[in-house]
């Protein structure tokens, strides 16, 4: 009994040893093919990241090129500054306002520029253009468009009686910027959630169509289940760069008023180049990228549970 089962235990060792080896040839080749670009990515992409490391655990202040070690001042300075939670909190509001404004939006011009029967093309060419404008550019049309003496904008706002510096008031100068920053990006959300669109299955509509469901009927239980997906991409490219929007508060309020509009990526920029603590800034910057995976690691886990 016991010379059976070994004989039929090293039968099917035999049978898994040929495709063990031809499994490991294949991945072989794909490895020695990927191990060029993957390891250059790697020098480019380790090799800052763990200076950033590096160098939030030394001073510069004092000398650049031979800085010296501070051990956790740099991060007991960041955690205990006022500073630094008050710009986290205006990036938070600044985060959730302009990505839910874009998501509404693009999402709302996806949907109208699907429904047009002709020139799909042309209007999403020039609904594109915001996005290939430069941000400083973005910036100074913006500073410009709300200048208080020849700004169109505030001259519209004094036809109906109000009189205020929209850039200049600590009220006003943060829904600016975020505006600012929706009209330059919405059409990228509108763009993925077009080709969302574009794939879906005419089966699905057909049938909904057939249950007798109107246009919204539609749109709630059948295109937006859909495009679910495409939707979380757009959020997750947003989310991830407008933690690092800075070139449009540089060029019009510069944080102010009164560090109304000191988000955290300006806040970083301000330490490092402003101030010359390229430690501080360091530790600052890795705060940043943790809450940039944080927020990654979110929208995946959310697009892999809708797999489920």
């Amino acid at each position: 009994m016991i010379e059976s089962e070994t004989k039929s235990m090293s039968n099917r060792s035999v049978k898994v040893i040929p495709i063990a080896k031809k499994k490991k040839r294949k991945f072989s080749t794909e490895f020695w093919m990927l191990l060029p670009s993957m390891g250059l990515l790697a020098i480019i992409s380790i090799f800052p990241f763990l200076y950033l490391i590096y160098a939030s655990f030394m001073d510069f202040t004092l000398s650049f090129d031979n800085p010296v070690f501070s051990g956790l001042d740099n991060w007991i300075r960041i955690f205990t500054s006022e500073t630094f939670w008050a710009s986290w909190g205006r990036t938070g509001i600044y985060t959730v306002v302009g990505l839910l404004l874009e998501l509404v939006l693009g999402v709302g011009i996806a949907l109208l520029i699907y429904s047009l029967p002709k020139g799909r093309n042309f209007v999403i060419t020039l609904w594109m253009i915001p996005v290939f404008v430069a941000p400083v550019v973005a910036g100074l049309l913006g500073r410009f468009m709300l200048n208080s003496t020849y700004g169109l904008y505030d001259w519209l706002l004094g036809l109906v009686g109000i009189d205020i510096q929209i850039l200049g008031n600590v009220s006003t100068s943060m829904p600016a910027v975020i505006l600012m920053d929706v009209w330059e990006w919405t059409p990228l959300i509108t763009l993925i959630v077009l080709a969302g669109l574009t794939s879906l299955s005419t089966e699905s509509l057909e049938a909904a169509e057939v249950d007798g469901a109107n246009y919204f009927q539609k749109l709630i239980y059948v295109i937006l289940p859909l495009v679910s997906r495409a939707i979380l991409v757009a959020l997750l490219i947003r989310s991830m760069d407008i933690l690092r929007f800075v070139d449009i508060i540089k060029i019009t309020t510069e944080g102010g008023p009164a560090d109304s509009t000191k988000i955290i990526g300006y806040y970083l920029m301000e330490v490092a180049f402003k101030f010359q603590d390229f430690g501080t800034g360091a530790a600052l910057g890795l705060t940043m990228l943790f809450v940039t995976i944080l927020l990654g690691q979110l929208f995946v886990r959310i697009m892999l549970k809708g797999e489920d």
